[in-house]
């Protein structure tokens, strides 16, 4: 690797598997010293990168946790950087007339109100660094229907709105908010798709309604949370980066192969 965050420190909660893992594993390639925080295996995501992380089980929607995961930022590793507020929940599919108000508070309690805490008490602590990056996880469910359930959606959608609000909030600071609206990424999230798909023989079919014809890789997002990491994208700024294989480019249809005809 290219040593690309070489002296940096970051946090990444949802760091057990998937996204969060995957960005952990690639901050530290990059010369990061990573704080893997998650509800489950973060010690195992810290074990699999060795001294340059720490593995901490934590609520990343719990307020006091999120500044426990700050302060043990600055006590091992000496500061903070960056924040990759990645943790969330998708809440099933459930429609509108199906969930409870306790459905709603939960998922926007985590997906929401987490990135909200995570801006909160890590932007003070970048500023005495003279700026970081903060990036959070929304996602294309956040830009418009059709891509979760009605609570996740509404929840992602604010994320996007948050960032926005806090890079007005953060001017000054050269501190950048930023997020990443994935599309269809196979996670423990989105394992009940993948799995149902392989059981009825129609995996070839996920991710048919992108031009990309295919599912994501949690590799591909933490790129793209590399990307709003590093000075790469210093101009950057209350912007959410799709990464989607093209799916949010147009409105669901039937999709011809290259060259095909249709008749």
């Amino acid at each position: 690797m290219s040593g690309r965050l070489e002296g940096k420190v970051a946090i990444i909660t949802g760091a057990g598997s998937g996204i969060g893992r995957a960005t952990a594993k690639l901050f530290a390639d990059e010369g990061a010293k990573v704080i893997a925080a998650d509800l489950d295996n973060a010690d195992e995501t810290a074990a699999e990168i060795g001294a340059a992380a720490r593995g901490y089980t934590a609520d990343a929607a719990e307020e006091d946790s999120v500044r426990r995961l700050v302060r043990q930022a600055q006590e091992h590793f000496g500061g903070l950087d960056i924040f990759f507020a990645n943790a969330g929940i998708s809440g099933g599919l459930k429609g509108i007339f199906d969930q409870t108000p306790e459905d709603w508070q939960e998922i926007l309690r985590v997906n929401l109100i987490g990135p909200w805490l995570a801006v909160k008490h890590a932007a003070p602590v970048m500023k005495e660094r003279g700026g970081g990056s903060i990036i959070c996880t929304a996602s294309v469910a956040g830009l418009r229907a059709g891509a979760g359930g009605p609570a996740y959606s509404a929840s992602k959608a604010g994320v996007i709105s948050l960032i926005e609000t806090a890079c007005a909030q953060l001017v000054g600071s050269n501190i950048r908010v930023n997020a990443i609206c994935p599309g269809l990424i196979e996670t423990g999230m989105t394992a009940p798709i993948y799995d149902w798909a392989k059981q009825a023989g129609t995996s070839d079919k996920i991710g048919q309604l992108n031009p990309l014809q295919r599912g994501g890789e949690p590799v591909e997002i933490a790129r793209a949370a590399l990307f709003l990491a590093t000075e790469e994208s210093s101009y950057v700024n209350g912007h959410a980066l799709v990464v989607d294989g093209g799916l949010s480019a147009s409105h669901p249809c039937r999709r011809l192969a290259y060259g095909a005809t249709a008749f």
